[in-house]
């Protein structure tokens, strides 16, 4: 029996939609959960390890941003700029340049301050702009002349920046470490052994420093100073850090958990995911229905 090449690819699609469909269905249902069962945290007190923090972004470390598309000074900026496509009776929009900042960010509650490095967050900004021209990059100016004006008839381009404005109420859920102040323990043998690692990394400077015979190589009554040395050089950067004044960092949690940043409260987030979980379940049902009927018409 022959098989019919564009029935498989249909039945490829339909299947993958509905797998596609099913993970996105638990994945945001997961996620919900997970926002309505944690408890907001103070940055003061807040445990080490993941957490949800709600605040207020302030200006943070650095200069403020300029965002690319619109010039306006921010503390995050993300945009993308798409070309509308025509082949034939195929028309689309596509993608052909998309960029985000990765400058930390300050968010401050009534306890305290902690700092956000964005990278990997799933960010959703209260500012959002779209909008149309004919010129790849809207702040430049247009090009001139007869081969400007050729190389630009009948190109549309639509632009979208989101952005973050320091005073934005700010959401934020992921992994939480405060340094300095004395809080952060010392694991010694973890430490010394760093150091051991770091110091061969310059074998011909350990050589110099801890080979006292000058043979060329290290006994093992000098690999005993090699250690000595990296125990007791642990201990002084332990002591140095933990006289640095207390500092408090977010960035993305380890073993996929979602790592968020939102204008929105956690009640409307918690929503918008369910919403979307919905919308997977449908996916997944909707091709799997499509995989029983093509299933049957193939006899």
């Amino acid at each position: 029996m022959a098989v019919d090449p564009g029935q498989l690819l249909a039945l490829g699609m339909a299947g993958a939609a509905s797998v596609g469909g099913g993970w996105w269905c638990l994945r945001r249902l997961g996620q919900a959960r997970l926002l309505e069962d944690m408890p907001t945290s103070r940055i003061r007190s807040a445990a080490q390890g993941y957490v949800e923090l709600y605040g207020v972004l302030r200006d943070g470390p650095g200069e403020p941003l300029v965002a690319p598309l619109t010039g306006m000074p921010c503390r995050w900026w993300r945009y993308r700029i798409e070309e509308y496509r025509e082949n034939g009776k195929h028309k689309s929009w596509r993608v052909v340049e998309s960029a985000s900042s990765e400058g930390w960010l300050a968010l401050e509650d009534a306890s305290g301050q902690c700092l956000i490095n964005p990278l990997g967050a799933e960010v959703r900004p209260l500012h959002r702009q779209v909008w149309h021209g004919d010129q790849r990059h809207p702040r430049h100016a247009p090009a001139h002349g007869l081969l400007g004006s050729l190389l630009n008839m009948g190109r549309r381009y639509r632009y979208v920046e989101e952005r973050l404005h320091a005073g934005d109420p700010l959401y934020a859920l992921g992994e939480f470490r405060t340094s300095g102040g004395g809080r952060q323990g010392l694991d010694l043998a973890a430490a010394q052994a760093a150091l051991v690692r770091e110091w061969k990394q310059d074998f011909q400077g350990l050589l110099g420093r801890f080979d006292r015979d000058g043979d060329g190589r290290l006994s093992e009554q000098e690999w005993r100073l090699v250690r000595l040395a990296a125990q007791l050089e642990a201990e002084d950067r332990h002591a140095q850090a933990s006289r640095a004044p207390e500092q408090n960092h977010l960035r993305r949690p380890p073993e996929g958990l979602p790592f968020l940043l939102s204008c929105k409260g956690e009640d409307e987030l918690a929503r918008t995911f369910r919403w979307q979980a919905l919308g997977g379940a449908l996916l997944c049902l909707g091709g799997a229905l499509a995989v029983t009927w093509l299933l049957r018409q193939g006899g």
